[in-house]
């Protein structure tokens, strides 16, 4: 009886082997077709980090950033505090005035514009980098994005994601740099480096584990939630950072399940000829992979 427990055993567990290659085969396949039939250029990035499964597809194609870029600000703003060079909760001044990286010549960002509309009435007044830190991931203000980047520097965002492993990731610049954007100047990311970011993340690597841990916070608060977290169970929670722009939208983060196991997904779209379609693809497959 023991003898045939232990064939059992190791019949069932060979199966299980062979058996999740298939799977992950048939998922890739469903999910190439689902990309196929939308117009557009999509590319994914998945790894559980219980089994270090991974899925990958179009994983090192270059897609304009728009706002997913400021994960990587949020990183080394965190970097930057803990070398000492200020503090997370130190007063910044709010300002709308910019030097763009095409020319040095000035330009402002218009409230009408942006996703976040309540720090351009504070112009002239204080408030908290960590408050700008949250409005610039939770609600995607451009406006605290590039006064955040403006004390960071954007060199120095890139050449912290260059010492992370990530070389498609590239942070020239803030956003709504008109000027920079017609001459080709724009920061860019691919679905193998945000996921590279967010797994670190998860893994308590960013910084410190104490560092990663208050990323992750900030991020589970965001509020654009229409696609990874759009159809999944509300018991599921996701720190994660979005990006659009008209043609373009990003999403890219780490999934916790309820019972304690996590994935980093990341989802990139380009070249969209129906904005609204494609983030209801990228839902889907969110879903897809979910269930998986």
């Amino acid at each position: 009886m023991q003898k045939f427990l232990l064939l059992f055993l190791g019949s069932f567990l060979f199966a299980s082997m062979v058996a999740l290659p298939q799977t992950l085969k048939k998922i890739r396949k469903e999910i190439k077709a689902k990309f196929a039939a939308q117009p557009g250029v999509f590319a994914l990035a998945f790894k559980d980090l219980q089994n270090g499964k991974t899925l990958y597809i179009n994983e090192h194609e270059i897609f304009h950033a728009a706002s997913a870029m400021k994960t990587a600000v949020l990183i080394e703003a965190c970097r930057q505090a803990a070398e000492g060079k200020f503090s997370i909760t130190d007063s910044v001044t709010i300002f709308n005035t910019f030097r763009s990286i095409a020319d040095t010549s000035h330009f402002s960002l218009n409230a009408a514009d942006d996703s976040e509309t309540g720090l351009y009435q504070q112009v002239g007044a204080k408030t908290s980098l960590y408050d700008l830190l949250c409005l610039m991931i939770t609600r995607s203000s451009n406006l605290a994005t590039n006064i955040v980047i403006e004390k960071l520097g954007a060199e120095n965002v890139t050449n912290t994601l260059r010492n992370m492993g990530a070389h498609d990731i590239k942070v020239l610049r803030g956003v709504e740099d008109g000027k920079a954007f017609e001459k080709g100047l724009n920061n860019v990311v691919s679905a193998y480096d945000l996921a590279l970011l967010f797994e670190q993340m998860a893994m308590g690597k960013v910084v410190s584990e104490n560092a990663s841990r208050a990323m992750i916070k900030i991020l589970l608060d965001q509020q654009f939630n229409d696609i990874i977290p759009a159809k999944l169970p509300a018991e599921v929670k996701v720190a994660h950072k979005t990006g659009f722009i008209t043609g373009i939208h990003h999403d890219s983060g780490i999934v916790f399940l309820p019972n304690g196991r996590k994935y980093v997904l990341v989802l990139l779209s380009k070249n969209l000829a129906d904005d609204k379609a494609g983030i209801e693809t990228m839902a889907g497959i969110s879903e897809i992979i979910y269930k998986w």
